[in-house]
């Protein structure tokens, strides 16, 4: 009888059928996320979600963004702990749809990783579809690829993309702002998914091990610097139904920091000072400035400091949607207004990410 040839792919170190099982593994959690419009089940070429009901809308645009988590993957890796990765990609993604208004519709996913272990691929995927719940956004598809002799054995790198819909007529933005309206700053869960460079830079310098006891956090370093981001989605999504009118522009504080992400929401000619009295930054900021030697206001083009979102609202409203926030689990506090009057001297950040529109700049001490 004549044996079975191998299989000249494992040889180059692909198992697909390890890939098979990690789709196994992570279908229930996938199909937990898919509504009467998700068409065609998990393992598609592609993902079909039916639009019959953008026909509600007057003018629908859709919004799209993608993104990634950045290096906060080498921590998961570090302590082999991989359910929470996927909700900070969610918060990375599906976060920046709602900015503009937009309700979120789909996301799909994409695992560049050095070996498929199938448990692995299943507990990233299910924190994905975890988040996907949360934010009421259908995961209708993914791959995961094999790239030995690329990435290492243990190494792996998440990305996403997801699609949304918002009216016309409601879409945020800078043009709806005003002088005279409110800053609100929405609390974030930690550092997010931004900073982690510089994170691992100062916990490596300190000689720490993502293993190590912190006594601080009472967890060990890794599991404090995985807390999961913050999902901000259906709050605000409630929030603008509640006030239709009173929300004008909102910024995700990612990448470049609170003064950085708010400019980009602003219109040109106008300027905020957000005082930094209005808050304390969580204590993970102060336990890794003190451990870098940083002052925390080196860190602000960096880390979120504890603001995920703002929110730029009428002032008649900015009592009201600060409470409902604060009924939703989020704290909530004014950090500024917008002002578009002579501009104070100093030193603004203004032009962020390619975007000309307003100046902000941070000012007094953390309380």
């Amino acid at each position: 009888m004549a044996s079975t040839p191998p299989n000249p792919y494992t040889a180059a170190g692909v198992d697909t059928a390890a890939g098979d099982l990690a789709v196994e593994l992570m279908k229930s959690a996938v199909r937990r996320t898919h509504g009467p419009e998700v068409l065609g089940g998990v393992g598609g070429f592609a993902g079909l979600f039916d639009a019959s009901a953008l026909r509600e809308y007057a003018k629908p645009l859709l919004a799209t963004s993608t993104d990634g988590v950045g290096t906060k993957v080498a921590i998961a890796q570090a302590i082999d702990k991989h359910d929470t990765i996927g909700q900070d990609l969610v918060g990375m993604v599906v976060d920046d749809i709602v900015v503009v208004g937009a309700k979120p519709l789909f996301m799909t996913d994409y695992i560049a990783c050095g070996k498929v272990f199938p448990e692995r691929i299943a507990d990233i995927v299910r924190g994905i579809a975890l988040g996907c719940e949360q934010t009421g956004t259908a995961l209708v598809g993914g791959e995961t690829a094999e790239h030995p002799g690329l990435l290492g054995l243990n190494d792996y790198d998440v990305a996403g993309a997801a699609t949304g819909i918002v009216d016309a007529d409601r879409v945020l933005g800078a043009e709806r702002v005003r002088a005279g309206d409110v800053v609100l700053a929405l609390a974030s869960s930690g550092p997010h998914s931004n900073g982690y460079s510089l994170i691992r830079h100062v916990v490596t310098g300190a000689g720490i091990s993502y293993g190590d006891h912190a006594a601080d956090f009472g967890t060990t370093w890794g599991e404090a610097l995985l807390e999961p981001t913050r999902l901000y989605t259906l709050p605000l999504l409630r929030l603008l139904t509640q006030f239709p009118d009173a929300v004008h522009s909102l910024s995700h504080v990612t990448g470049g920091g609170i003064a950085a992400n708010l400019a980009r929401v602003l219109p040109q000619g106008t300027w905020v000072e957000v005082d930094r009295s209005t808050w304390s930054p969580s204590p993970v900021f102060r336990v890794l400035a003190d451990l870098g030697s940083l002052e925390l206001e080196a860190t602000e083009g960096t880390w979120n400091l504890g603001v995920g979102f703002l929110a730029v609202v009428s002032a008649e409203s900015a009592a009201a949607t600060a409470s409902a926030l604060a009924a939703e689990g989020i704290a909530t506090w004014q950090v500024g207004v917008v002002g578009d009057g002579p501009r104070p001297a100093g030193d603004f950040e203004q032009g962020a990410k390619g975007v000309d529109g307003g100046a902000v700049r941070l000012v007094g001490a953390y309380a």
